[in-house]
């Protein structure tokens, strides 16, 4: 008679099942226990990677997360987040509240089932949802995320880029994809430490679609690669395409850690008084180490810093975070995916720059500009051509087409290290069009920037010897 042997795994594996059925997902969001934010909490059976996933669903839903309280312990985790929505004010709308309820299906569609309640009077408002059937690639999930890397492969062709910053790189870029008849739709670029990285969404300027011809991929991956190796033979340079889907700002994390955008020497990047505080220290009775944060607190800190330690491996057991005020404190208690704390001083100190480069990424010095115009092949060449030609700089840059609309942010100062000079910034605007480049800000309350090296810079540079042949084009929007 035959022996019927089971293994652990599959024990465990049934055991974890049976847990979750009988301790579905949960999303509670209240509205009354709080005065001035909406309150958040998620539990759920634990698993790596999932309170990343809790952050960035928030943080795409533009949600600002002023308090935070995180705790994993015992293969459970339960979350509590305060939001408030852009001008500070609870979530109020029955639109987003739905939209919150339709990202949170996104999430239990790991686990099967799924408990949702809604507190947003005196009544409770329960709903049940069965989603068993439901898969990631739903409705659901591809209306939650970002514009920008996420849409289907059959729209567009995605393009990273990591290499060399240096004045002029994305003018270059741009001027090889619309010699190749591409269309730039949306993009997002970072610069950090002499390094850049974009995330590129570019379509057919024949058919609109995206590109998928074997040999024109080929010489676009050879010349975009050329134009970011440049004379830089000691750093590589990369360039990705596919058809595939990411979230975009997670992966341009990702590119620059893999690049190692955080090594610097002494005497690069930021002065310590503007370097944020991290600081890593063990735990020894209870074998976590502890990682406390203090900066200055701006949009999607904590996604930057959860996506950070996710990407490198370490789990959050309990975390606590507070950014009611212009300060933000964050402190976390983290052991590696194999259990241990950090075990060495060099580990520690991998750990706190990785930690303070994933913070300076996002930093954008200068003044915000946004243009709205007419998208067409070749507009964003022509109009980082026209931010040189003025002698500014562009520190970061959003790109995003909807509805046949070109939707870009810039933000600019002046690349000799000087204020934005407000004659310029209005010159600037008499050119591309005033109606069409608008300034987010004060020009006079911008403070002065110390001076960088030029390599610093995405920007810069002057074309001289390549004339604006569309000029008249841009200057006919005004």
């Amino acid at each position: 008679m035959a022996t019927v042997s089971y293994s652990h795994n599959i024990m465990d594996d049934e055991y974890e099942k049976f847990i979750r059925r009988m301790n579905p997902p949960r999303v509670v969001i209240d509205n009354e226990s709080c005065k001035n934010a909406t309150i958040i909490q998620v539990d759920s059976a634990n698993k790596h990677g999932i309170l990343l996933e809790v952050v960035q669903v928030l943080t795409d839903l533009n949600l600002v997360i002023t308090k935070a309280y995180i705790s994993s312990d015992g293969g459970w985790f339960m979350d509590v987040f305060n939001v408030t929505n852009q001008e500070g004010n609870k979530i109020t709308d029955e639109a987003m509240l739905d939209y919150i309820m339709r990202v949170s299906c996104i999430l239990c569609t790991k686990f099967g089932t799924f408990f949702f309640c809604i507190n947003v009077g005196k009544e409770l408002n329960f709903l049940w949802f069965h989603f068993q059937s439901l898969g990631p690639d739903s409705c659901f999930a591809s209306s939650m995320r970002r514009s920008v890397g996420v849409t289907s492969g059959m729209d567009h062709t995605s393009i990273e880029l990591i290499g060399s910053d240096r004045p002029g790189l994305l003018s270059e870029v741009s001027a090889v994809l619309t010699n190749l008849k591409c269309n730039v739709v949306n993009a997002e670029v970072w610069t950090h430490n002499t390094r850049a990285a974009a995330i590129m969404q570019v379509t057919d300027e024949e058919n609109g679609g995206a590109i998928n011809d074997p040999e024109r991929l080929s010489m676009m991956k050879q010349l975009l690669c050329n134009v970011l190796r440049g004379s830089n033979k000691l750093r590589d340079a990369k360039t990705i395409v596919s058809d595939g889907v990411s979230h975009t700002e997670r992966r341009l994390h990702q590119l620059m850690f893999a690049d190692r955008d955080y090594e610097r020497t002494a005497d690069e990047g930021l002065d310590d008084k503007e370097r944020p505080n991290v600081n890593v220290v063990n735990w020894q009775d209870k074998d976590y180490s502890v990682v406390t944060i203090n900066c200055k607190d701006r949009p999607k800190l904590l996604f930057d810093t959860i996506c950070t330690l996710t990407d490198m491996q370490y789990v959050v057991f309990h975390g606590n975070v507070d950014a009611e005020g212009p300060e933000a404190h964050q402190e976390y208690c983290i052991r590696h995916v194999d259990g241990s704390p950090v075990k060495s001083d060099a580990e520690r100190q991998r750990v706190i720059q990785c930690l303070e480069a994933a913070i300076e990424r996002r930093v954008s010095e200068g003044l915000k500009l946004e243009l709205c115009t007419t998208d067409r092949v070749g507009l964003l060449s022509d109009v980082t051509r026209i931010f040189r030609e003025n002698s500014l700089t562009v520190t970061r840059a959003e790109v995003t087409t909807r509805a046949g609309k070109a939707l870009n942010i810039f933000y600019v100062r002046d690349s000799s290290g000087y204020p934005v000079d407000a004659k310029i910034i209005e010159s600037v605007r008499q050119t591309i069009g005033q109606t069409i480049l608008r300034v987010k800000g004060n020009v006079k309350e911008l403070n002065p920037v110390r001076q960088e090296s030029p390599t610093r810079f995405l920007f810069g540079g002057l074309f001289k010897s390549r004339s604006f042949c569309n000029f008249g084009l841009v200057r006919s929007y005004s």
